[in-house]
């Protein structure tokens, strides 16, 4: 398994409240996480960085991860205390009170991904049978494209683009969506926030994942786009690819 993290501050923000990583086990198996923090001054990057701590932790000292259940099992048990821990933290510091992140994670196997995710940080697989979005977004204005109200068309320019539905941290409950999809020899697992989403299109993509340069030149890229377009946000994305015993290094 080969796998990128990058962040990017962008060009118009003064901080970067994105954090993540790709964090291996002792059995050798990955967890991929991407956060987009928000909150008061600074407060997004405590989120976003104390849910990174979180996790790495934990996950750096779980061991026997063997099915797509206890993968799940995993997710449920681990942001449900992150959360706990960031709410707490938000009414104990003043200066954090309200802050919350999003989170994409992906718990990446030699047969399975399990992806958990809360917000509107996006997951998306690229396989032979093309490219898509695995996540859906928890935010105003994708319910809206559920229910019918708009279009997708209409979504990408809509005022409330940001308002989000659900976010980490910012309820003493958290619902999260996880689902567990088949991982192949050549299947890329793109985890990404929106500065990302927001800018490049899934074509965009697709055609970046598919070009002949290794998984590094593919994420560079992709940053480096979102910032031709504008980067007002801070961009960052994980990049994991299943590849051959040959291949992997």
């Amino acid at each position: 398994m080969k796998a990128v993290f990058k962040t990017d501050r962008g060009k118009v923000r003064q901080h970067n409240e994105d954090n993540g990583g790709i964090f291996i086990n002792s059995d050798g198996v990955s967890l991929a996480i991407v956060a987009d923090g928000m909150g008061g001054h600074r407060a997004g990057d405590v989120a976003s960085g104390m849910t990174i701590e979180f996790l790495s932790k934990e996950w750096e000292q779980t061991t026997e991860i063997l099915t797509a259940q206890d993968a799940e099992i995993w997710f449920k048990n681990q942001i449900t205390k992150v959360n706990q821990l960031l709410f707490d933290h938000s009414a104990e510091h003043l200066e954090c009170n309200g802050m919350g992140t999003t989170v994409v994670a992906a718990i990446c196997t030699n047969r399975f991904s399990t992806i958990a995710n809360i917000g509107d940080s996006r997951c998306y697989l690229y396989n032979e049978s093309g490219f898509k979005q695995v996540t859906e977004d928890h935010s105003l204005v994708n319910e809206l494209v559920r229910s019918g109200q708009i279009s997708r068309e209409d979504a990408e320019h809509h005022p409330r683009k940001n308002v989000l539905l659900r976010a980490l941290g910012t309820e003493l409950q958290v619902e999260m969506d996880i689902s567990t999809i088949t991982f192949e020899e050549g299947d890329i697992l793109l985890l990404c926030s929106d500065g990302l989403s927001n800018k490049v299109s899934e074509n965009q993509m697709r055609e970046m994942l598919m070009s002949d340069t290794d998984l590094n030149e593919k994420a560079a890229a992709l940053i480096d786009l979102a910032n031709q377009y504008g980067g007002e946000d801070n961009i960052t994305l994980v990049l994991v690819q299943l590849c051959d015993e040959s291949e992997s290094g």
